[in-house]
């Protein structure tokens, strides 16, 4: 079991999971990615998406670009969708996955707005 990887301290959870940077045989390279999850799966594979700026000199505008990648969720870290994480390239885990997340970096807070209630409220006159 590794302490630390890039200075990040490994989680207080433990899992059995080979493919965990942590807790398994499997080394990482020194190649980070930081992006917001958007979609999971039970296999352990996690969809991360992260947008960029692009100037297109036509229009001396920027315009935002997305980029995706699939990448390995350990049970230890199990991130969820809408939480950022950090991603490092490792060697290959399938056909589509080459990076493994890290570290969970902040939770998005979703704030539900109050729902408005008409009680007491008149009902509208109909017109004729």
């Amino acid at each position: 079991m590794k302490k630390e990887i890039f200075g990040i301290k490994s989680p207080e959870k433990e899992c059995t999971d080979k493919n965990c940077p942590f807790h398994g045989q499997i080394n990482v390279k020194k190649e980070f990615i930081k992006g917001t999850i958007i979609k999971r799966d039970i296999h352990g594979s996690a969809t991360i998406v992260w947008e960029r700026s692009y100037f297109i000199p036509k229009y001396e505008r920027y315009a935002t670009r997305k980029a995706k990648l699939r990448a390995h969720n350990p049970h230890c870290i199990d991130a969820q969708i809408g939480q950022k994480v950090l991603a490092v390239r490792s060697r290959p885990l399938s056909k589509m996955k080459n990076h493994i997340i890290l570290q969970v970096i902040e939770e998005e807070l979703k704030k539900e707005a109050p729902k408005k209630t008409n009680k007491g409220a008149q009902p509208k006159a109909i017109l004729k």
